[in-house]
């Protein structure tokens, strides 16, 4: 209800010629086009592109006349600075949009919403950090549940399948992460007891910039360090790669060292394309959304559109996404 009231409020203060029979409602999408993170901003707008072809088949915005939804696209790049000038640049030129999904990385979308707050335009997040939301804003809305939220609540089941894969009680642990915001929030409620609450010690606590260039010595402390399993947290699908194969390299990886992650990507396609299944043995992930039971229409036909092998986070999250605001638009003109 707050986002239809933040719509209704767009409405209003809309010239009433533009919004008595709209023939189109223009939605945004801000996220990594380019740069490292582009293929997860691709999955996105596979997942935009769907649910818009979707409504506007079954009769648009009908609070609104049957207005068709129009998706604008804009790159969030590949840093901060940049998706927040992407912002700027948004809700400066594309002053009738009502509202916007992004950012897919914390750290941008927590850059474009200083913005986008500002400007009282109501995003729609598929991010994880806490601090998105943890901030008192009115106009931000996430869609996931946060980092710490999904490492409490499945950490402790996947630390038990580690266990069973082992067959040995699992006393240590190790970090390797990125130091963008979905990374360090997903740890800080285990380095901020949880680890203790379970009876792991933490060996390795390495954080990182990315992009990586070279893994050689991050996994040269794993081996160091000997962690019964391994939080892997980077947030692009080339620092997983690179830390894979050198964890194979030195005789850590196919299984042999558990390794947990989390994030969509390190569930797409491209992971297994590029990685390989063998490399790909002993990983588990933790993600926020994702193509399940009772979803095989779904699934199927989005398969079927997009040419996609499955259905992941950034596609399912986006495509919801599309259909609240729908809704929201149907209610707030209601």
């Amino acid at each position: 209800m707050v986002l239809v009231g933040a719509l209704a409020g767009i409405a209003a203060g809309t010239a009433d010629t533009a919004w008595a029979q709209p023939k189109e409602v223009r939605v945004a999408m801000i996220a990594p086009m380019s740069g490292p993170w582009a293929r997860q901003g691709e999955l996105m707008k596979k997942g935009a592109d769907m649910a818009i072809e979707d409504i506007n088949n079954a009769g648009g915005i009908k609070a609104l006349g049957g207005a068709r939804l129009r998706l604008v696209v804009v790159d969030a790049g590949d840093n901060a600075e940049k998706a927040k000038n992407a912002a700027q640049r948004l809700v400066a030129q594309e002053t009738d949009v009502v509202g916007a999904t992004g950012a897919w990385l914390s750290t941008f979308t927590l850059a474009v919403t200083e913005v986008t707050e500002r400007a009282e335009l109501p995003v729609l997040t598929l991010s994880y950090s806490d601090v998105i939301t943890g901030r008192g804003f009115k106009y931000v809305f996430q869609t996931s549940p946060t980092g710490g939220a999904q490492a409490q609540g499945a950490l402790p089941a996947l630390l038990e399948l580690a266990k069973q894969a082992t067959g040995q009680p699992l006393k240590t642990v190790g970090i390797v992460m990125d130091n963008t915001a979905a990374p360090v929030s997903f740890t800080k409620p285990m380095r901020e007891g949880g680890f203790d609450k379970i009876n792991l010690k933490l060996v390795l606590d390495e954080v990182f910039t990315p992009p990586l260039a070279d893994a050689t010595s991050v996994v040269q402390k794993v081996r160091n360090s000997r962690p019964d399993v391994l939080l892997l947290l980077p947030t692009s699908v080339p620092d997983d790669k690179l830390v894979l194969e050198k964890l194979s390299e030195m005789g850590l990886g196919r299984g042999r060292l558990p390794v947990v992650s989390n994030g969509a990507h390190i569930g797409a396609p491209e992971m297994l394309r590029l990685v390989g299944k063998d490399l790909m043995e002993g990983v588990m992930t933790v993600v926020a959304n994702w193509g399940a039971k009772g979803q095989e229409k779904l699934i199927a036909e989005f398969k079927k559109r997009t040419g996609e092998p499955w259905l992941t986070q950034d596609s399912i999250s986006t495509y919801g996404d599309m259909w609240i605001f729908k809704e929201a638009l149907e209610k707030a003109r209601a």
